[in-house]
């Protein structure tokens, strides 16, 4: 008699096959395509959205998960979880709003690119009412025990909770406001400029692919190309695909970008390829996810040994820019702490209070506490509470993000986790590698990623994230790595106490 759980396993291969068809074509969108394609675009992912929904709420999916066995074996136990999960979630979702989400969602990261590039919210907010109507609506229909935020949540963080995400929030800006605030004090002061000197996009391309392979990014299994927005899309382990952007009178933009993405992207190619297109080959949570890639831009990228070993070479790559730049400068500028307006050009400390701005605004609207129409003004007051600068105009405030034109409600919170998750696993690694800031101050980074592809990437979704966090530290999630680490990196840079 056939086992019921391959049976399972070549119908949840199908449906993850599709969805790697829709991520081909959402890259396509973002990098290559023809403006005018958009509509046409949006019918396709409409149609791969209904398919894909269509397969993942067969009876036939329920029938298999109640005849399966995990048989003792972990592999099968997290599959068999995790698509029940889904199933779950996805049968109690009408076909029709699927369908209607994938169009909306497909339109509107188009109508946000214009109405970004205008700077003009008006144009946009039609669109995103539309969304979060549709986003409200599924919510509804998958349910929740608290608050509808929380059915959006579980798609990006199963199993967290607003009110939990709330109170890890509320206590990292406690400690995080005063001292953002004792380093705006502070008389001794990097030179920021020094990052905003001419720097030709030909070596940055050339210093950002180094730093990807450095990093152990396989290019045989991936692209690096450009796009507005920074993302990285995966169709498997052996198509791994990320962006960035450039700006020649601001080096940071592109280069910790490729730092970032390079870091989603080994996870991606990290995990095993005999479990390719099944829960044990997908991530954990987005928080995870991001941890990887914060932990090679900020805890690596951003340390001195990592410069320590390329800065010699970085003068060479920008002779007019950094010809009379000391080490002691450049690291004490690529590490300026300062409000921005701009979330991802955010600095380690208050990028953290740029998330908690989004996560209360979206929180917010899908319980209908905001209306759409007030979010400019919202915004820019968190903005001035939170982060001390107030935005100009909406590209530099509400506008800046593509995640809501989307309809990624419940994506944001896991970015600020990412880094406190990020701060936790590099202690760990730092223990368990000896010491980690000489290998990397050698040049040499494959210890690290040959320990985070052990201890994270080939675990897949086995463990929930703060089961995993557990089983790598020994302890459950906190602040106090973060705070242990951010005191330690950036009071000397000050000249603080």
């Amino acid at each position: 008699m056939p086992d019921p759980y391959q049976a399972l396993l070549e119908r949840i291969k199908v449906i993850n096959k599709l969805r790697a068809v829709e991520e081909l074509l959402e890259w396509d969108q973002l990098t290559h395509m023809p403006p005018k394609g958009v509509g046409a675009r949006a019918e396709m992912k409409a149609l791969l959205a209904a398919l894909r929904h269509e397969r993942q709420t067969s009876p036939e999916i329920g029938d298999l998960l109640e005849q399966s066995s995990a048989d003792g074996d972990p592999v099968r136990a997290t599959n068999i979880r995790e698509t029940r999960r889904l199933y779950e979630r996805a049968v109690k979702v009408p076909s029709e709003l699927v369908k209607e989400l994938a169009r909306t969602a497909s339109l509107g990261n188009d109508i946000w690119t214009r109405a970004r590039a205008d700077s003009d919210f008006r144009a946009f907010a039609p669109t995103l009412s539309k969304l979060l109507g549709l986003k409200r609506q599924e919510a509804e229909y998958i349910g929740y025990e608290n608050e509808p935020y929380d059915a959006l949540l579980d798609e990006f963080e199963p199993g967290a909770t607003a009110e939990e995400i709330a109170g890890l929030f509320a206590e990292l800006r406690g400690r995080l406001v005063p001292l953002v605030q004792a380093i705006a004090e502070a008389r001794q002061r990097p030179d920021f400029s020094i990052l905003k000197r001419h720097y030709p996009r030909a070596a940055q391309e050339t210093m950002g692919r180094k730093f990807a392979e450095e990093m152990g990014f396989d290019f045989e299994a991936g692209r690096l190309d450009v796009s507005v927005h920074p993302f990285t899309i995966s169709m498997s382990c052996d198509d791994v695909r990320m962006t960035t952007r450039y700006d020649e009178h601001y080096m940071p933009s592109a280069v910790f970008g490729v730092l970032h993405e390079a870091g989603h992207s080994l996870h991606e190619q990290g995990r095993e390829p005999q479990h390719a297109f099944t829960p044990m080959g997908s991530y954990v949570s987005l928080g995870i996810q991001e941890s990887q890639s914060r932990m090679w831009e900020n805890q690596v990228g951003r340390s001195r040994p990592f410069w320590e070993h390329h800065y010699p070479w970085a003068r060479e790559l920008y002779p007019e820019a950094l010809g009379n730049v000391g080490l002691d400068e450049f690291y004490a500028a690529i590490n300026t702490v300062a409000p921005s307006l701009i979330r991802v050009e955010a600095d380690e400390l208050t990028y953290n209070l740029h998330i908690i701005v989004r996560f209360e605004l979206e929180r917010d609207l899908v319980s209908g506490r905001l209306e759409v129409a007030d979010i400019p003004d919202a915004w820019n007051r968190k903005m001035t509470k939170l982060v001390g600068i107030t935005p100009g105009n909406d590209a530099e405030g509400c506008l800046q993000d593509t995640h809501w034109s989307g309809g990624a409600f419940g994506y944001f919170p896991t970015y600020a986790l990412g880094n406190l998750y990020a701060a936790q696993f590099f202690a760990a690694a730092r223990e368990a590698l000896g010491d980690l800031g000489a290998s990397i101050r050698g040049g040499d980074l494959r210890p690290l990623n040959e320990w985070l592809r052990t201890h994270i990437h080939r675990h897949g979704m086995r463990y929930r994230a703060g089961e995993l966090v557990r089983l790598v530290t020994g302890k459950p999630l906190s602040i106090e790595p973060f705070m242990t680490y951010v005191n330690a990196k950036f009071k000397p840079i000050y000249g603080l106490p």
